[in-house]
């Protein structure tokens, strides 16, 4: 067998500059289902504050059970893409309940979030059209667009974070578009902040353009009942395009969704590419999925005690001395300042039997790099003061606490 030699030297040079640069990542090896506690390879148990199993369904005994229903009933997959070869009930199911859950007419699944922002923006997207986005929306977001315009030759542009006079400037700009189409996260995934969704969909209407949501640090986690940003605001129902994923508060499987009318979901099932040339999502994962949306139906005290864990959490860091950012979600970023403080302080709580992962720059800006917690249903008062307890020992070793 013959490789290109230089190609991997290449490849090899690279990721030799990353680990110089302290931004190389290592895998952490699980050998337990995802929980507040796990059993870490090399670690033995280790308390998680860093994975999105917000409500802590990842492994509950009804979502995993119906997962081995649906391998049972199903078998492993559709062996080819839906239209061709056929789609299981429980894809139905599923898209039905996610439709009621999050309020809107129907809902279409996709193999991950990814795939669903991906398959959305490039389908309804045109010549002529002008999609704006938040700065600090997610990857998935950015890409969606960037390769919408790279097909459709759209106008794009974006306004600053939370800036909506930005956003109006924006919109007033590009007035002659034939479609304007505004895309915002729910819940910014590395702030914990929520987006400011009443005056975005005043400006939508007042604009007349289309308000698209990823809400997959939301769906299960904001509201009442967990329903997301728009429930959080009042607002079910009055929201053109909701995405979100099965990911995190859903069972934390994989698979993502696209929500809004009927036509829409329609249309994705005629044209979305990642829809068209992908198989469905596993039987196992929908099934577990619908399984997580019937228990939070059935159980929204689940998501109170999310929010309690949340709020039990902001306080007591912050009286221990850290200044974590405000907000009212279960991501708990705490600023450290300097990357490498992030990183170092990352390693050794996890020496700590904490997991807790730091980020630096570029993800975040310079002199802003922070530890970013992530809280869950599934953790008792002990563990957080467990939590609390380490990040003092090793902020005080690093030397952001005095």
């Amino acid at each position: 067998m013959s490789l290109n030699r230089a190609f991997t030297a290449d490849l090899t040079a690279k990721l030799d500059q990353l680990k110089a640069d302290k931004v190389y990542k290592r895998l952490n090896h699980l050998a337990s289902p995802q929980d507040a506690w796990v059993e870490m390879e090399g670690r033995g148990k280790v308390l998680i504050l860093s994975s999105n199993n917000y409500l802590g369904l990842s492994n509950e005994p009804s979502v995993v059970q119906a997962g081995i229903e649906g391998l049972k009933k199903y078998g492993a997959g559709t062996g080819s893409v839906r239209f061709i070869c056929g789609t299981f009930t429980v894809h139905r199911e599923l898209e039905q309940a996610l439709a009621r859950f999050v309020g809107t007419e129907a809902s279409m699944s996709y193999v991950s979030a990814w795939n669903a922002n991906e398959g959305l923006t490039a389908t309804v997207v045109e010549e002529g059209d002008f999609v704006v986005s938040d700065a600090l929306n997610h990857a998935s977001i950015i890409d969606s667009i960037r390769l919408a315009k790279s097909i459709t030759k759209c106008t794009t542009a974006v306004y600053r974070h939370g800036d909506l006079d930005d956003l109006v400037e924006k919109l007033k700009a590009n007035k002659g578009a034939k479609r304007r189409m505004i895309w915002t996260d729910g819940v910014f995934s590395m702030e914990g902040s929520i987006a400011k969704l009443p005056e975005l969909a005043q400006i939508a209407r007042d604009h007349d353009a289309v308000l698209v949501m990823d809400d997959s640090h939301a769906t299960g986690v904001l509201g009442k009942t967990g329903r997301g940003t728009a429930e959080h605001f009042g607002m079910l129902g009055e929201i053109d395009v909701i995405t979100s994923t099965l990911g995190k508060a859903l069972g934390g499987a994989a698979g993502g969704f696209v929500a809004g009318s009927a036509a829409l979901c329609d249309l994705l099932t005629q044209r979305s590419r990642p829809q068209l040339f992908s198989n469905a999502l596993p039987p196992t994962v929908a099934a577990s999925a619908l399984a997580s949306v019937r228990y939070i139906e059935e159980h929204p005290e689940r998501v109170t005690r999310l929010r309690e864990n949340a709020d039990y959490f902001r306080k007591a860091i912050t009286e221990a001395g850290f200044k974590p950012l405000a907000g009212e979600t279960p991501i708990v970023p705490i600023i450290i300042g300097e990357t490498a403080d992030a990183i170092r302080m990352s390693d050794l709580m996890l020496a700590e039997g904490v997991f807790v992962t730091g980020f630096g720059f570029p993800v975040v800006p310079q002199g802003q790099a922070r530890v970013r917690c992530q809280i869950s249903a599934a953790h008792t008062r002990e563990d957080i003061d467990l939590a609390v307890k380490a990040f003092v020992k090793v902020g005080r070793k690093v030397g952001v606490l005095k």
